[in-house]
């Protein structure tokens, strides 16, 4: 493996350079492509990542991932994902009847004959293969990739299917990845143990306690879940699942079962509801149900799990968390984008005439969780 920075002499390996190929074209049929499978041994040792050097205004790929690299090479080594799509490459020194040969059998014949292999899009598939490749050659050398070979492309055109590949792809939505991940970890434990290895575990929990609060009566009809229309939603599912990590990661909330953590839910925002009834019969109105509220709440809720418990207190009692969240709620303040004071249910206000939009960053979120830890009474210790 090379790149066009590195210009490393090409090896080419014995017996991997003649490949069974189709053939077609794009660009109306000006630019003829291979289309077929390459082993690994043959595509990294022969393929040439063209990285992009601003100042002298030549490649275009981007520096690779390397924690993107490992996680794959991880994933392959342990049986747990494969490489269905193909790469695409380019041969810039194509040459008819050396590189592309109808054999007898009327089936064509792609031979690179050492020459490089432009990579064009796959660049982290192929270096995790080089990776791989370079660990156990025996067991890696011959495993399959599908590509597409771009036949006397030059840069020009390789920066241009590049553009179009990279630009024009939309990635999946984050609300629908987490809900197709949670399906995969239930059918198959090597998706959970590979989540678990990266410390993404959580995604899955989380996405299971969104399905499960969706049937609650603060929450019906108020989280939007992938395909769903807006209707009367106030907070996307992959939203409200990313709130809830922090909470998930604590030593307390994250080893109860999932039961018990909906109950948990269920009461707390209940709870918030006793408190703050006018933020629920007007969810839209407020902020509290939609992003910065749940993310601000959930964090919040870490703190209070912990005076209730030093209190004794249920942890599944709607009214004790009324009763512990009472001054916090009501006494939280701040100022509108005009600069007019509100607290309480006023603070929550979307828009103009409330406060809580001016907190929605990260930043400004982690503020709000620590005044409302400040207005919760103090630790009870015996």
């Amino acid at each position: 493996m090379k790149t066009a920075e590195t210009a490393e002499p090409t090896i080419t390996l014995p017996g991997a350079a003649d490949i069974l190929v189709t053939v077609s074209s794009i660009r109306s049929g000006t630019i003829p492509v291979a289309v077929g499978v390459i082993d690994a041994a043959t595509i990294t040792q022969n393929c040439e990542i063209p990285r992009r050097d601003t100042r002298k205004k030549t490649g275009y790929q981007r520096d690779p991932s390397t924690a993107r690299i490992n996680r794959l090479a991880k994933d392959l080594a342990e049986g747990r994902v494969d490489l269905p799509t193909a790469v695409l490459l380019n041969l810039r020194t194509f040459e008819e009847g050396v590189h592309l040969v109808e054999g007898e059998d009327g089936i064509n014949h792609f031979r690179p004959n050492g020459q490089d292999l432009y990579v064009v899009d796959g660049q982290h598939r192929i270096l995790a293969l080089q990776k791989l490749v370079e660990a156990d050659a025996e067991k890696w050398s011959d495993f399959t990739v599908p590509f597409v070979c771009m036949l006397g492309a030059d840069e020009r055109e390789e920066m241009r299917q590049f553009y179009v590949v990279n630009s024009t792809a939309k990635s999946v939505r984050t609300d629908l990845a987490l809900d197709l991940l949670k399906q995969r970890a239930e059918s198959d434990p090597d998706v959970m143990t590979s989540l678990i290895e990266r410390g993404e575990d959580w995604k899955v929990k989380a996405q299971t306690l969104v399905e499960a609060l969706m049937e609650t009566p603060v929450w019906r009809n108020r989280i939007q879940m992938p395909r769903d229309s807006k209707g009367q939603t106030t907070v996307t599912s992959s939203s409200f699942a990313s709130s809830l990590k922090p909470l998930l990661g604590t030593p307390y909330f994250g080893q109860l079962t999932t039961v018990n953590q909906v109950k948990i839910l269920d009461a707390f925002w209940q709870g918030i509801r006793k408190v703050m009834a006018a933020a629920f019969d007007e969810p839209s109105r407020y902020a509290l149900q939609k992003s910065v509220g749940t993310f601000v709440m959930h964090g919040f809720l870490v703190s209070v799990l912990e005076y209730i418990r030093s209190t004794g207190g249920s942890v599944v009692d709607a009214d004790v968390y009324a009763a512990a969240m009472e001054k916090p709620l009501n006494e939280l303040e701040g100022d509108t984008l005009v600069g007019e004071p509100v607290r309480g249910g006023d603070f929550w206000l979307a828009g103009e005439t409330g406060a809580a939009g001016s907190f929605s960053s990260g930043a400004g979120q982690r503020v709000l969780i620590a005044r409302l830890r400040a207005l919760l009474p103090e630790l009870e210790v015996e």
